[in-house]
């Protein structure tokens, strides 16, 4: 399992890769998970949180509802009776257990979802799961022990959501891809204009490492080059 760790001794542990990532933030007495993969990969799940000795989850963040993110949600929140931290406008989804099916922002992206988009939407839905803290625009981590925040990053869906970490290292979900090497750009997102300005919200912070959900990290640079290019769909040119 892959880790990083700020300067100030928060650790970020990649517990799962691949279909979708899940991070654990810890600093040796708090933990809190970041999103939970989907619901087919319980049990995988299950074994690495056992691997790390995780006998405690004080919070679970959610950076947006789809389905690989959400999955194991209630799961997690029967388990360890973690906090499970959403945005606002996507906690009714959570609660539901509804799947949200996004926009193409590429020519495949599409068509894939011009042609079956509405027909899987039920096999988006998860587990439905009670929120239990609500994000609006920037949540502070400081009660949980880390100098940390959630950030309101929305674009991929209405209510995605970054995570902030020592102005470091930012855990960004959906907000960006890990996939390809010349681009951070997602092939879905409810709103591509929305998802370019915050990546220059999240280029207004210190962060060099940016961890997506799929995919490996991206430094700094790719994502400003890529914000530069595509500054037509959000206005100004992005620069920290």
């Amino acid at each position: 399992m892959k880790t990083w760790e700020t300067k100030n001794g928060s650790k970020i542990t990649k517990v799962l890769a691949g279909r979708s990532n899940v991070f654990l933030i810890s600093n040796g007495m708090t933990n809190i998970l970041v999103d939970t993969s989907p619901a087919s990969r319980w049990k995988k799940l299950d074994r690495r949180l056992t691997r790390l000795g995780l006998e405690r989850l004080d919070a679970l963040v959610l950076t947006h509802t789809h389905y690989d993110h959400a999955g194991n949600a209630a799961r997690l929140q029967e388990k360890f009776k973690a906090k499970v931290i959403v945005h606002r406008c996507e906690g009714p989804f959570l609660a539901r257990g509804e799947g949200i099916v996004p926009h193409g922002t590429t020519r495949l992206g599409r068509l894939l979802i011009d042609g079956i988009g509405k027909n899987i939407a039920p096999r988006l839905a998860c587990p439905p799961c009670r929120p239990d803290i609500f994000v609006d625009e920037v949540l502070s981590l400081a009660e949980y022990g880390f100098n940390a925040c959630i950030v309101h990053t929305p674009g991929h869906s209405p209510g995605s959501m970054s995570i902030i970490i020592d102005d470091e290292i930012a855990l960004v979900g959906d907000a960006m891809f890990g996939v390809f090497p010349w681009s951070v750009f997602p092939p879905f997102a409810s709103d591509a204009r929305q998802m370019v300005e915050s990546w220059g919200k999240l280029l207004a912070t210190n962060c060099r490492l940016f961890l997506p959900s799929h995919g490996s990290a991206n430094c700094r640079e790719l994502v400003q080059k890529d914000c530069n290019k595509r500054k037509p769909l959000a206005g100004p040119t992005f620069s920290h």
